[in-house]
């Protein structure tokens, strides 16, 4: 899958442009993706996928980054939620208590996901960011299920995918947040609201949702699972964006490298040098990223692999901000004006510092967690 995904990206480098000066989603290279097999990466094979693990995840995520942000920025919302749900154990079911029903549930998902479905988040709120413990998004048990309703934000993909995975939190008891995968269908609405500076086709628009699932579309079959999820495993909800920001970096060093040689700038010792601290930055990234990966695949969810998996996301975020900024400076004027690859580079980059988990705050987790604190309750902000 790896291979494949080095084939399919210079297909995606030359639509990225177009996608991104009208915010179009980009449909030729989700048919590709879905051709290739792609949707079912994260399912296991004996459920008809590929049976990947984070790292192998976090390697073809940096491949489809060096095409095109914003698509690989999709798909890892895809992956997320089938990489989560390939997560659940046996062993792991039976620790958390989860009924058989929810099982047969997760597979037929991941099944779906195998043959051709792909899933979105619709996680973070206005008001709220992804923050968990500050939804308003609401769930209420009704006859055969759950009616769901509140609104969200920042859903990449919005109005594509095939189903949501929807947070919620029960009124009656604030504490418990639980996640839905619900289809795609009456009672979703989809508001055209994005127009961003940087992944500008990701689409991620608001949703608004008014809709009544059966029990099965409770993921896991328990309610209030999704803050236990987060704590113990966050590497879905952290770490997956790095791979993404990494191979954004690698890309804006690769377009400026194409740039300056064409220019006949290669002479200048400042842009060598540049491109040089670009380079090693780029790559000490990169490394983080898969120790981190190699760790979750490894020991998910131990303490040591949890600090590598907000040290990913830390210095993926700042490192493909500086990279980018510095090659286009590397590349001068010309590189700024719109439609040039670098100057797109540079929009997209900076998204990266601003994804959950903000660079501030894994910042701030490593920071307490280095002076002995307890990273998930003690810091200035509810990290979740």
């Amino acid at each position: 899958m790896i291979d494949e995904a080095r084939r399919l990206t210079p297909r995606f480098a030359a639509r990225a442009a177009a996608s991104d000066v009208d915010g179009s989603f980009p449909a030729e290279d989700f048919a590709d993706l879905r051709d290739a097999g792609f949707f079912g990466l994260m399912v296991p094979t004996h459920l008809g996928g590929a049976g990947a693990g984070f790292a192998q995840y976090a390697e073809v995520a940096y491949e489809l980054a060096r095409g095109n942000g914003a698509t690989a920025l999709i798909f890892n919302m895809h992956a997320s939620v089938t990489g989560a749900l390939s997560g659940v154990t046996d062993g792991l079911a039976d620790a958390l208590g989860l009924p058989p029903e929810a099982l047969a549930a997760r597979d037929e998902y991941l099944k779906a996901a195998a043959g051709g479905s792909w899933y979105a988040v619709a996680m973070s709120e206005r008001g709220a960011g992804s923050r968990l413990s500050r939804m308003t998004t609401s769930y209420r048990a009704v006859d055969g299920g759950y009616r769901i309703t509140g609104a969200k934000t920042f859903c990449s993909g919005a109005g594509h995918a095939d189903a949501y995975l929807i947070a919620a939190r029960n009124p009656d008891d604030p504490a418990q947040v639980s996640q839905f995968l619900v289809p795609a269908g009456p009672g979703l609405r989809v508001e055209q609201t994005w127009d961003a500076l940087g992944m500008r086709a990701t689409g991620s628009h608001d949703l608004h949702i008014d809709v009544t699932v059966p029990a099965s579309a409770l993921l896991g079959g328990v309610e209030g699972l999704a803050l236990v999820v987060a704590q113990l495993a966050p590497h879905w909800m952290v770490a997956s964006y790095a791979a993404v920001y990494v191979g954004v970096a690698r890309a804006a060093v690769d377009a400026a490298v194409e740039h300056v040689t064409k220019r006949g700038l290669t002479g200048l010792p400042a842009v060598r040098a540049r491109i040089g601290r670009a380079d090693a930055a780029v790559a000490a990234a990169h490394l983080a990223v898969r120790e981190a990966a190699r760790r979750v695949d490894e020991a998910p969810g131990d303490a040591e692999t949890n600090r590598w998996v907000w040290r990913a996301k830390l210095l993926a975020g700042t490192t493909a901000a500086e990279v980018a900024a510095s090659m286009l400076e590397a590349a001068g004027t010309s590189a700024m004006r719109r439609g040039h690859p670098l100057e797109r580079l540079y929009r997209d980059a900076r998204a990266g510092s601003l994804q959950p988990a903000t660079s501030d705050v894994c910042a701030d987790w490593l920071g307490v967690d280095a002076l002995g604190g307890d990273p998930d309750s003690d810091g200035v902000a509810p990290r979740w």
